[in-house]
């Protein structure tokens, strides 16, 4: 029997537990509006590999699920901001030329609209006037200035922010002169955010969640480590970090004998803090790093805003067996608040099941969670992939928890269950 059969199996025989456990940690912490989740499947072992507070790609999830979302925008804001919200500002990423992100943007708004909210669009800065931009699709989107003294929110005069915009930038101006709530927060932005802190409490949850399913932690988690004297142009530095590595796919495949799996390891080096598929590099030997040509030097120098990389993470490799017209695949599961709202596969035809799919050439395929809410035991993929992106959102909020984040005016409560 594979990972996922397995684990679905034990999800449903433990169901009534294992949601309990959910319900109650989710009373106890705050968590973001939105989030987005990737997931790998190996065959061996299904785990989460990267996690986004403020997800792009809505505009890629099932249609069926797009009609789910709008109630469950609805239901949290309702649950979580008990006072009368009526109006929302979108604060969004300032990629004017982005078609794509801005049907991302059109889709959010609309389904926040759909929801029974009035909604405006600005970026955070100062800008003259409103601009109006058509997304890929030909929707027209108006912007304005995201700053509460401009024309633009003065007359809106919004109950709630909700950023879209991940913050890679502290964008403190901004920052210090906001007064609404903000969801997600600011301070959960890749400027100070940590992608070591995030897979710390992700796998800590999963021995948790494991004890209760009964099954191996193994299978769902995804080892790894900090590195945080990272220096692309030090050559001591790229020697440590090789060393480390070395290390690392050593217990890698020590680990691996024990649980019988033929997976030669390998892994890769990431950025600690940042996104889009930016500072990610694939590693199978201490000497690669050694050897790194000037192209993936500059790979690993700076991320986007053009900051530079400081800190990596050595995260362990999963190949996956997921495929869309023979394509190597991989599920992206999206929350909103602690209920699955949507997914797509991300395919690409010019990378290996063990490369990074978060890269230009991307295609995105059908892949609906919702179909849970008709028999979950019909379901077992969605099923196994959507709990693993309900532990990231957990450790979401354990790592606000941690970071000492505030969400402004927010009330936190029990999730429901599906």
């Amino acid at each position: 029997m594979n990972a996922q059969s397995h684990i679905h199996n034990q999800i449903c025989q433990n169901y009534s537990e294992i949601q309990t456990w959910f319900q109650s940690i989710t009373k106890r912490l705050a968590y973001p509006i939105y989030s987005s989740y990737d997931i790998r499947d190996a065959g061996y072992k299904i785990t989460n590999v990267d996690a986004n507070i403020y997800p792009a790609g809505f505009n890629n999830i099932c249609p069926t699920d797009k009609d789910t979302a709008v109630d469950l925008f609805r239901r949290y804001i309702q649950v979580h901001y008990p006072f009368d919200v009526k109006k929302i500002l979108l604060i969004t990423e300032e990629h004017t030329k982005n078609l794509y992100y801005l049907e991302n943007v059109y889709t959010i708004s609309n389904l926040i609209s759909q929801a029974g909210y009035e909604i405006r669009l600005a970026f955070p800065k100062d800008i003259p006037e409103p601009i109006l931009l058509e997304s890929v699709t030909g929707q027209k989107l108006q912007f304005g200035s995201g700053f509460e003294n401009s024309d633009w929110v003065k007359s809106f005069n919004p109950d709630l922010i909700v950023s879209n915009n991940d913050f890679s930038l502290s964008l403190q101006e901004w920052a210090q002169q906001a007064t609404h709530p903000i969801n997600p927060p600011r301070e959960l932005g890749w400027y100070q955010r940590k992608k070591s802190r995030y897979f710390k409490n992700y796998n800590k949850l999963v021995d948790e969640f494991s004890a209760i399913a009964k099954i191996d932690p193994f299978l769902m988690r995804v080892e790894t480590e900090e590195f945080n004297t990272f220096d692309i142009n030090s050559e001591s530095s790229r020697k440590e970090l090789a060393d480390r590595v070395d290390l690392f796919l050593k217990n890698l495949k020590i680990k691996y004998q024990q649980q019988n799996i033929d997976q030669e390891p390998f892994c890769f080096v990431k950025n600690n803090s940042g996104t889009y598929g930016l500072g990610v590099i694939k590693v199978s030997s201490s000497s690669e790093i050694l050897e790194w040509t000037y192209n993936a030097r500059k790979k690993m120098k700076a991320a986007k805003g053009g900051r530079e990389i400081e800190e990596v993470i050595i995260q362990e490799g999963i190949p996956s067996i997921v495929t869309a017209e023979s394509a190597s695949a991989e599920p992206v599961i999206y929350m909103i608040g602690c209920e699955l709202a949507g997914g797509f596969l991300r395919t690409h035809a010019e990378k290996s099941s063990t490369e990074s799919l978060n890269s230009p050439g991307a295609v995105y395929k059908k892949l609906c969670v919702t179909d849970l809410y008709d028999d979950r035991m019909k379901c077992p993929r969605e099923n196994v992939y959507g709990w693993s992106a309900k532990l990231g959102l957990l450790a979401i909020g354990l790592e606000a928890t941690e970071m000492n984040i505030e969400f402004l005016r927010y009330t936190k409560a029990e999730c429901g269950s599906i």
